[in-house]
């Protein structure tokens, strides 16, 4: 496994090291390539559950 931290780049949509594209465009960091590379689908399942929330509280 590789040191450093890994990112997820919104703009070309692909796990990142640390040399990659400008922090502004990337999800992250993250410890491992593994955890970057499941940015976009936990970042679903929490917006789902604050709207869930949001809607329960109406």
């Amino acid at each position: 496994m590789s040191e450093g931290q890994w990112w997820f780049c919104l703009k070309h949509m692909r796990v990142e090291p640390d040399q990659g594209c400008p922090n502004k465009d990337r999800m992250g960091p993250y410890e491992s390539e593994q955890e970057a590379a499941g940015a976009l689908e936990r970042a679903a399942a929490r917006n789902k559950a604050w709207d869930e929330a949001e809607e329960d509280q109406d």
